[in-house]
């Protein structure tokens, strides 16, 4: 039963490897089979979670020389990673069958599509570095052959190359990590690796190496463009990417706890590259027009919440937020085009109700009470002052929420469902918090109490998300200002980091790619 796992990523690139037989349209069958294949091995994570219930941790036999190769690792994050990715993955199979019929090259799609999958599934329950590094790499690959099923498309082609270029580097950073890992501890057991974490030199240089890969593979700025630009792949594409490849590095991360925590500086820039990427991405976001660009940016900004997350060694959290957003990012990137129908639609009432700046300081105190009262039932005690200092984060969305409820136009029944809404966020945080954590008691490490660089970090991330949700709630009072269009059109545009990327790598401009579309 120690290879159990193993099972899920062989059916998929069994199926992965059936479909090069027949690779063009309406490749007969495949497509339902592809389809079982995907149910089997979402019934072979259930199963592997049920084991670990029933037997505790467990890491198979090695398959490999030298301490470096293939083997499983069982534990409550590689369960809950195993059984996330193959629902993930089998809705979107289930999806694309429909989505894609009649084009040219569906088997094809299908095939490549399976071996992504059969990759991540790998990756997320890989117990030796051997196999952890050569699924990260195949990942990559293989969701490159994704990126480009259109190849004509000039805009594919650029996303394509900058996720080539940082995949390479992060390939490289993890290939580095590995090696030294190898010769720090003789062996490549991660399970061995973590028991055996210590502070020093070569821990912290794996721990900046670790930490690259997370960043590049999770597209934190300023190397986040191609994540925006990847549209130009069909959506099952952009569903499994945006659900289930991009938190590998958020995975990595979580996986390799104890060696980050060796190294407070790296935890540290994690803090800063993930809490900066959060804010900049949900400011871009709001300024999108198109519903699946601002989905792409609302995955940068979650991203980098769950690499901030990691920094403040909130792993049990960061773990729960893979689970939330790649549910959601999944059915929302499915649904978009429903979506659109559904809004234009929609009888517009009248006017919105813009708050003023009285509602919105009462909708931050209000929400910032609701957190106190349910902290203190649920209990403060036994929480990391990094948890809290999370919620009151948290809680700023929900004052935002709760400023709608209380300007002067807003209905009756509007401000009692903010109302609502909000207690049940607060509650639902403290619960998830605490499930999360005792979950994964024994597999991740706690959070450790705050030195002074925490403490200040904790204090930035603070008045820099609550400034933020601030002028976010006022801002449709500063709207019809001239300054406000301006700003506007500059955060549209992500303050040009992806441009200045493009130039950096010899990119093409969008004016060269408009020109080689109309030729």
């Amino acid at each position: 039963m120690s290879f159990l796992p193993l099972l899920a990523p062989l059916v998929l690139f069994a199926m992965a490897w059936l479909a090069t037989k027949s690779p063009g349209r309406r490749p007969g069958a495949l497509p339902k089979q592809a389809e079982w294949a995907a149910l089997a091995a979402l019934a072979v994570a259930v199963l592997s979670a049920a084991y670990l219930i029933g037997h505790g941790p467990m890491t198979s036999p090695l398959i490999g020389l030298f301490g470096l190769g293939l083997s499983v690792r069982l534990d409550a994050v590689s369960a809950t990673m195993l059984v996330l990715v193959a629902f993930v993955g089998w809705v979107v199979v289930r999806y694309s069958a429909t989505y894609m019929d009649g084009e040219e090259r569906q088997g094809a799609f299908t095939g490549w599509l399976c071996a992504t999958l059969g990759s991540v599934l790998l990756l997320v329950t890989s117990g030796n570095l051997g196999g952890l590094v050569g699924a990260w790499i195949a990942t990559s690959i293989f969701l490159h052959k994704l990126l480009l099923f259109y190849p004509e498309r000039v805009t594919a082609q650029r996303a394509a190359r900058k996720k080539n270029i940082t995949s390479r580097i992060g390939d490289g950073a993890m290939i580095l990590a590995a090696i030294l890992l190898l010769g720090s501890f003789g062996t490549g057991d991660i399970a061995t690796i973590l028991a055996n974490a210590a502070p020093g030199f070569a821990t912290a240089l794996v721990a900046a190496l670790l930490a690259l890969a997370a960043i590049l593979k999770s597209a934190q700025f300023p190397v986040h463009g191609w994540l925006t630009e990847v549209m130009e792949a069909p959506t099952p594409v952009s569903a499994l990417l945006h659900a289930g490849v991009i938190n590998a590095g958020g995975f990595l991360l979580i996986r390799f706890a104890d060696i980050l925590l060796t190294a407070p500086g790296i935890m540290a820039l994690l803090v800063m590259v993930g809490g900066f990427t959060a804010i900049f991405g949900g400011l871009v976001m709001l300024t999108q027009p198109m519903v699946k660009t601002s989905l792409a940016w609302s995955t940068v900004a979650q991203m980098g919440f769950m690499i901030l997350q990691c920094g403040l060694a909130l792993f049990p959290l960061a773990l729960l937020h893979i689970v939330a957003h790649s549910l959601y990012k999944a059915h929302a990137f499915m649904a978009s085009g429903e979506a659109v129908r559904g809004v234009a639609a929609i009888r517009r009432p009248g006017p919105v109700a813009i708050p003023s700046g009285r509602a919105v300081g009462q909708a931050f105190l209000v929400a910032l009470a609701i957190y106190a009262v349910i902290g203190l039932v649920f209990g403060f005690d036994g929480k990391s002052v990094q948890a809290i200092a999370l919620g009151a984060i948290l809680i700023f969305g929900v004052a935002y929420l709760l400023a709608q409820g209380f300007a002067d136009a807003a209905p009756k029944d509007l401000t009692q469902r903010t109302a609502l809404a909000s207690v049940l966020a607060s509650v639902s945080y403290f619960a998830l918090q605490t499930f999360a954590t005792w979950m994964t008691y024994g597999t991740l490490p706690p959070t450790p109490a705050p030195g002074p660089l925490e403490w200040a970090l904790i204090v930035l991330a603070l008045v820099s998300f609550g400034a933020v949700a601030v002028a976010q709630a006022m801002f449709p009072l500063w709207a019809g200002h001239p300054a406000a269009a301006g700003l506007r059109v500059h955060i549209a545009n992500g303050l040009y980091a992806n441009a200045v990327f493009d130039r950096l790598i010899g990119g093409w401009t969008h004016r060269a790619a408009d020109r080689a579309e109309t030729t």
